[in-house]
């Protein structure tokens, strides 16, 4: 959503390092957080970042490369856009409103691409899942979801069909009745 917040670019322009690096390393899971946000911090002195391409040459400038088959600014970017468009607030608000829709026996079906997000949705599935207990762990009320199966990770050949399948991770549930 454009109209809501700073863009990207309006954030890096004023964000303090460390702010910058809580979120690369909380919401990107980057173990190069410090070095890529004094990067940007120096890169920015010089010049603001007015296109992607600058901010990936400036994190290609501070890590070492690892992994051929993964672009070292991957994680940077996540985390920058799941901290701009608040994506994990997001995610949860529309768990929430999903539960709220579903007739029972329908069947809520999650695809994430991300760590952070597939805690978030393993955690609603548990949690809405199992009964709450009382003290003395008697049920303290009704399950909403049964949960259908183990989560799902794409094949090698739809990895090799759609690369960007590689981190996905499917659950499904249903609502009970």
């Amino acid at each position: 959503d454009q109209g809501r917040g700073p863009s990207a670019a309006d954030w890096l322009a004023v964000a303090e390092e460390e702010d910058i690096r809580d979120v690369l390393f909380r919401l990107g899971e980057e173990r190069f957080a410090r070095r890529i946000a004094a990067a940007i911090v120096e890169r920015r002195r010089e010049r603001p970042f007015i296109r992607t391409r600058d901010l990936v040459d400036c994190v290609i400038g501070a890590i070492p490369r690892r992994d051929p088959n993964k672009h070292p600014a991957t994680r940077t970017f996540q985390a920058i856009r799941l901290f701009i468009n608040d994506e994990l607030e997001e995610i949860t608000r529309a768990l929430e409103q999903s539960l709220a829709h579903l007739a029972p026996g329908g069947r809520l079906v999650v695809i994430s691409f991300h760590s952070l997000e597939d805690r978030i949705v393993k955690r609603f599935m548990r949690d809405h899942s199992t009964a709450g207990k009382d003290f003395f762990g008697n049920p303290t009320g009704p399950v909403a979801l049964k949960r259908i199966g183990k989560a799902i990770r794409a094949g090698a050949d739809e990895v090799r069909r759609n690369p960007r399948a590689r981190s996905a991770i499917m659950r499904v549930a249903e609502r009970a009745a």
